[in-house]
């Protein structure tokens, strides 16, 4: 007798296992924590075979789990390829959407990925430029959409979430120690004016050790020992890290990420603001930015 494995289990062991627990998944998916439990349970008991090892506090997959989840992707692939071709619309032409460099990873891969499955026949160009100089360009309509980093949204922002900006330097490294503060911001950076006002304030002395509109240049400076820099919590460039600095540095702030589309009725932009919505949503719960900035 045939037996058929179930797609929209499928689909949230796959989440499961790229999000690393059922509560990310759930937001994902749009369900509760129970129907997802549920479906896993489900296909576990179709299999007749553990998938996911609940020994320890975060969900890891078993030898089983490993070997099904490269099936279940390629099932997927296929199921969506097919629903797509069979009853989406077939929209074409271009969509240009802008992002800063340090927010790309992890969550806009995904993004294009679902994009490009939803809209096979549209264009997707991705413009990686600093939050002012997108301003610039979605304001001239060079751009379709935009996430930026602000401490507050413009006209027509929509704030997704707020998340702390942190002290990063090398390493292991002693630059926070030194006097005047060494501080890295490329010319662009939107941080940087707020964070060099904070250091004032605070009458801590600083100087700036590089001039670059590069961010790769910053990336360099800090990464070496030479300076300091502020950036958002979980977004570490190479060979840096959070600086325990136990009050030696006042707090450099917070930041929004940021939504701006050109037209909320094209529907291919909805479209593309529903999966900017749900990757941010879905993995920055409201309890979960209160922990980080606790």
């Amino acid at each position: 007798m045939a037996r058929n494995l179930d797609i929209t289990s499928l689909r949230s062991f796959v989440a499961v296992a790229d999000s690393g627990g059922v509560t990310k998944a759930a937001g994902y998916l749009h369900l509760t924590q129970s129907a997802v439990s549920m479906q896993l349970k489900r296909l576990e008991e179709a299999l007749e075979v553990s998938l996911l090892d609940r020994s320890n506090r975060s969900v890891s997959l078993t030898a089983q789990g490993e070997q099904l989840l490269s099936y279940a992707r390629r099932m997927l692939a296929l199921n969506d390829e097919v629903y797509t071709r069979l009853t989406a619309k077939d929209y074409e032409g271009e969509i240009v959407l802008g992002v800063p460099h340090d927010i790309i990873y992890p969550y806009v891969p995904p993004i294009l990925r679902a994009f490009a499955a939803d809209f096979p026949r549209v264009k997707m160009r991705l413009v990686s430029a600093p939050t002012r100089r997108l301003r610039q360009m979605f304001g001239r309509g060079e751009c379709d959409a935009i996430l930026t980093t602000e401490a507050q949204p413009g006209d027509g922002g929509e704030a997704l979430v707020t998340l702390p900006l942190i002290w990063i330097g090398s390493s292991g490294g002693t630059a926070w120690k030194q006097r005047p503060l060494p501080v890295a911001f490329c010319t662009n950076c939107i941080f940087r004016s707020g964070v060099l006002k904070r250091l004032d304030e605070e009458g801590l002395d600083w100087e700036m050790v590089v001039e670059s509109d590069l961010d790769n240049a910053v990336d360099a400076v800090v990464s070496a020992d030479l300076a300091v820099s502020a950036v958002i919590k979980g977004f570490y460039p190479r060979q840096t890290s959070p600086i325990a600095h136990d009050g030696a540095l006042p707090d450099p702030g917070q930041t929004r990420i940021v939504l701006y589309l050109q037209a909320d009725d094209n529907p291919i932009l909805a479209a593309l603001r529903d999966l900017i919505r749900n990757a941010y949503l879905s993995e920055w719960s409201p309890k979960e930015v209160t922990q980080l900035t606790a």
